[in-house]
């Protein structure tokens, strides 16, 4: 079936069928077309697993614009990620917008209704977003709404991901039984049971549209699931081999690896070489792109330098530590084929679309602290092998794991290659995340008595799976601790959350984060240091904590011996007392990040890299935001709390606060400024823009901007 064909029998305008001509669509693929025989287009509930590239994606779309130009109604697309909301949020309205389309994008602000997202046609949403906006009884939210997609499905077996999506399903039957839902994934070994506990109907396909070649490499030849193999030239190690021999026969080679040091590693390696295959006209490109990942922050790093050092051979290393224009730069590098190799780890593996034509898979093996190194799940291989194959560039695609001897290479045909992904099951009561979703049902509205959550999470899949029976203890067991907190009262037979209980709710941090708050708060004679504040927060939660070196051992000691905490000291042995290390560590780095050390100190003294510090920042400024707000609400000094929220945010002291209010003007520029003399809003207001352009770091252009913002600023105006 054609696109022009599909537009006549749904009655979809013929520009969809220009559009989606123009985006290579000539003819759709088996899984599609058994989708839309399935009734996707006249409002059926669908489960869609099939492999990556199969083309799940355009199946939502042409879902959502039937619901927005036939129905009348509203879209939501919901993704586990920023990075693939982002990714999805461009693409839809660049095909879409023409024809009159709104394509709204929300992910964090949990506390903040945008009232705007009202009304967009299309609203692609995280599912932390659509969790916050359903408890802030965004009532907009379901009015009009015709179709939910659900993408990336399987991430219900994922223990941080999992639960809040899951939540967010049972919301939505609860509130709308009739509502359409399309989820979509590549890897789903139980796709009828999902299909069941959703009320859809299961399209299941094998289809690729590039033939995967899946197999382990070992002393030479790649032994292939069905028996075959394949001698391969080189005598440099298997990956160097593998990834020569791939770009050398004009293809592309993405190398999975366990660690971020692997994968930088690795990259720096092989850029050397691989920068011998490379043409003239692919260098200068490639340097262009190199000083632009290099220059992407302020202040550069030695990451940003080795990044660009990579680059320019023709290799990128890609990992959570990079800053998000980085990130961005290298995926469109790698999908227009400017970059040859990508080293990455398993974040690439979850949704973002950069296929290749090899798939490297070198390390199946992972570091769990405590435990040991722990084989991945069958999944998470599936996922990185089905980004083998590039579209009408590849006459197939290769995923091939590494051995090290016979042994090794029939463990790895039998649990990966031959084995299909682990069955999706809830991780709703097993993820310590459960008396916070009790907590936000009662918050939404949802229920508002015991036998009322009940009924409401009987809608997940942890009931439908597991029954109810397990279901009422944790309820229970949830509603006691919340209610031994101050978060929920009984009143007639009803269970209702207090002042405090709906103010965590909406902030969106977990109970337990708030209690910590809230008694460390009260806690606090007089004024706490920033130092005590930050490890606070580090306590919760909701906060990550930086991982502990035996470097750290003497900088961690003097600062239990100077600092007054205003979390109880544990003893000092066992696991508690490291916990409390790493927390003291994580707040000593932000304290030297608004203390306005460089980024690549920080890097170097704390492995902070430009995107693990954004990370941590943000999480920091949100529970300094949300203490308080605590504090307000029991009467608490509030102290320094709302100028250190600002200072994470821009990283500076407190002197350049009133600076960093001028848009463009960052750490580096605000110190520039004040350095310079000009220290407040009153003096850049009232200098010419020839004196701020002489300011290290502004030029002309800004010069002039920033005055006319100082001005703004000082008579009041947005």
């Amino acid at each position: 079936m054609t696109p022009k064909e599909v537009c006549r029998l749904y009655a979809l305008p013929p520009e969809v069928a220009d559009i989606l001509g123009r985006s290579g669509v000539e003819e759709l693929y088996p899984p599609q077309e058994a989708a839309l025989s399935s009734g996707a287009l006249e409002g059926e509930s669908l489960v869609l697993a099939a492999p990556t590239a199969s083309g799940k994606t355009l199946v939502a779309e042409l879902v959502m614009l039937q619901a927005v130009l036939g129905r009348r109604a509203r879209a939501l697309y919901v993704v586990p990620l920023r990075a693939l909301a982002g990714e999805k949020y461009e693409d839809l309205r660049a095909k879409y917008t023409p024809l009159g389309i709104k394509v709204g994008l929300a992910t964090g602000d949990y506390d903040r209704v945008d009232g705007r997202l009202a009304d967009q046609d299309i609203l692609v949403l995280t599912n932390e977003k659509a969790d916050s906006l359903l408890r802030h009884r965004a009532s907009w939210l379901l009015e009009g709404l015709g179709v939910v997609v659900l993408d990336e499905i399987h991430l219900l077996a994922d223990p941080s991901r999992g639960p809040t999506l899951e939540v967010v399903v049972a919301a939505l039957k609860h509130a709308r039984p009739d509502l359409q839902l399309l989820a979509l994934s590549a890897t789903i070994r139980n796709v009828r049971e999902m299909a069941d506990w959703l009320g859809a109907r299961a399209v299941v396909s094998d289809f690729r549209p590039v033939p995967l070649r899946a197999g382990v490499y070992l002393s030479g030849d790649i032994l292939f699931s069905d028996g075959t193999t394949r001698g391969l030239e080189g005598s440099l190690g298997p990956v160097f081999d593998l990834v020569l021999d791939t770009v050398q026969a004009g293809g592309q080679a993405l190398v999975f690896v366990a660690t971020r040091r692997s994968a930088q590693s690795l990259a720096r390696r092989l850029s050397s070489k691989v920068a011998e295959l490379l043409t003239p006209g692919e260098r200068e490109a490639l340097s262009s792109l190199a000083s632009q990942v290099e220059g992407a922050l302020e202040e550069p790093t030695p990451q940003c330098r080795e990044l660009a050092r990579c680059v320019a051979g023709g290799v990128a290393f890609h990992h959570a530590g990079l800053h998000h224009r980085q990130r961005r730069a290298i995926e469109g590098a790698f999908r227009e084929r400017a970059l040859k190799v990508l080293c990455a780890t398993t974040t690439l593996a979850a949704g973002v679309n950069l296929p290749a034509r090899r798939v490297i898979i070198r390390d199946v093996r992972r570091y769990r602290g405590g435990w040991g190194a722990a084989y991945i799940p069958t999944l998470e291989y599936h996922q990185m092998a089905g980004r083998a194959g590039r579209p009408g560039l590849d006459p197939h695609g290769e995923a091939i794991l590494i051995a090290r001897d016979e042994a090794e290479r029939d463990e790895l045909l039998v649990r990966y290659v031959l084995a299909p992904p682990e069955r999706i099951t809830s991780q709703l009561a097993a993820s310590g995340a459960f008396p916070a979703h009790v907590l936000g049902a009662l918050a939404a509205g949802y229920a508002r008595s015991e036998g009322g959550l009940a009924d409401f999470f009987s809608r997940t899949l942890l009931a439908h799976q597991y029954g109810t029976k397990s279901l009422v203890r944790a309820i229970a067991e949830s509603l006691a601790f919340l209610s031994e907190e101050g978060m929920v009262r009984p009143w007639q037979g009803l269970v209702l959350p207090t002042p405090f209980g709906e103010m965590v709710a909406k902030l969106y941090i977990h109970p337990l984060s708030a209690v910590i708050l809230r008694d460390g708060l009260r806690r606090a004679g007089g004024v706490p240091s920033e130092l005590a504040l930050l490890q606070l927060v580090a306590h919760t939660p909701d906060m990550e904590t930086l991982r502990l070196s035996s470097r750290d051992q003497v900088e961690l000691e003097a600062a239990l011996a100077d600092a007054e905490f205003l979390v109880p000291l544990p003893e000092r042995r066992g696991r508690d007392f490291n916990d409390f290390l790493a927390e003291v560590k994580t707040a000593l780095a932000l304290v030297h990040w608004i203390s306005e050390t460089p980024e690549g100190k920080l890097q170097e003294r704390f492995g902070l890299g430009p995107g693990d510090l954004f990370r941590l920042r943000e999480e920091a400024e949100w529970l300094i935001y949300a203490a308080e707000r605590i504090a307000y609400l029991f009467n608490f000094p509030v102290g320094p709390l709302p100028n250190l929220r600002t200072r994470l945010r821009y990283g500076v002291k407190e002197e350049l606060l009133e600076l960093v209010r001028l848009r463009g003007i960052g750490r580096v520029r605000a110190r520039a400024l004040y350095r310079a003399g000009f220290r407040s809003l009153a003096e850049v207001a009232a200098a010419s823009p020839e004196e701020l352009a002489r300011v290290a770091h502004i030029g002309p252009s800004l010069a002039r901007s920033i005055r006319e913002q100082a001005r703004s600023l000082r008579e009041g105006s947005p």
